[in-house]
């Protein structure tokens, strides 16, 4: 087993590797991801690492510039996701009463919902693309970050600093802003590093079922389903984009599990 210290480690070493593989697509891709030739389905090669796709393209490439929409999709729906589920978690947490119990209902109604059941539904009506991809896997995941923030709320609440403040007439805006927040940012963070995990693997399945980033814009799940074919053929079309998202996604993991 990896030792706890060690995990965040790892995966910060991890998410490292795979933000410079995005960054640095453009000079580390030896082709573009886009051209197509008449070397379909070749197996790797010296002139092409991982072998080419049904249309001739390198994937090699197509994984460097996947990582792009991947990532961008992830922490763009993780912010969504935090932008939205934060201050209802601390107004509910903090606040309680009525407040609380309609935050609980609306919460507990969108967490029995399967994440990525929802996810196809709305993607289905809207249609697919990057920045619809990122609005509706925030808008899915917003309530487990703002159940996690109310249980985180709710105990600070009580902390003796908190009733001082009370006791001196603060306002619950400034006791929010200024005590509750601070001792609950550490375990959004650790959330945000798990909610952009979700995003990824959530957005690979969708691309994997036809309703992800639309081609031929290079993304992982819809390599995956591209290859998935041809894995007799030339494996590396499916399994090198499918580790890249299981890299990913536990890098991410890893990296929150500091305060798990």
């Amino acid at each position: 087993m990896i030792p706890l210290r060690a995990k965040p480690a790892i995966g910060l070493l991890i998410i490292a590797a795979a933000c410079l593989a995005a960054a640095a697509a453009p000079m580390l891709a030896p082709y573009d991801p886009t051209q197509t030739s008449l070397l379909a389905l070749n197996p790797p090669s010296a002139a092409h690492w991982l072998g080419t796709d049904e249309l001739g393209r390198d994937i090699l490439s197509r994984v460097l510039y996947g990582a792009r929409i991947s990532l961008g999709v992830g922490i763009g729906a993780a912010a969504v996701a935090t932008l939205l589920g934060v201050p209802v978690g601390l107004g509910a947490g903090y606040l309680g009463g009525r407040t609380d119990l309609l935050a609980v209902q609306v919460i507990d109604l969108f967490i029995a919902l399967p994440g990525l059941v929802l996810a196809l539904i709305i993607t289905a009506m809207v249609g697919p693309s990057i920045r619809n991809l990122i609005l509706i896997l925030g808008f899915v995941m917003w309530p487990a970050v703002a159940r996690m923030v109310r249980g985180q709320a709710f105990a600070v609440r009580e902390s003796v600093f908190v009733e001082a403040a009370r006791a001196v007439g603060a306002q619950s805006g400034w006791i929010i802003r200024r005590h509750v927040w601070p001792n609950v940012v550490h375990v959004v963070a650790a959330q945000f590093a798990v909610t952009i995990a979700f995003a990824i693997f959530t957005s690979s399945s969708l691309s994997f079922l036809g309703l992800g980033v639309p081609p031929p814009t290079p993304d992982w799940g819809g390599m995956v389903r591209a290859g998935f074919d041809y894995l007799i053929v030339n494996p590396a079309m499916s399994l090198a984009p499918g580790a890249a998202v299981a890299l990913t996604v536990a890098g991410f993991y890893l990296l929150g599990a500091r305060d798990s």
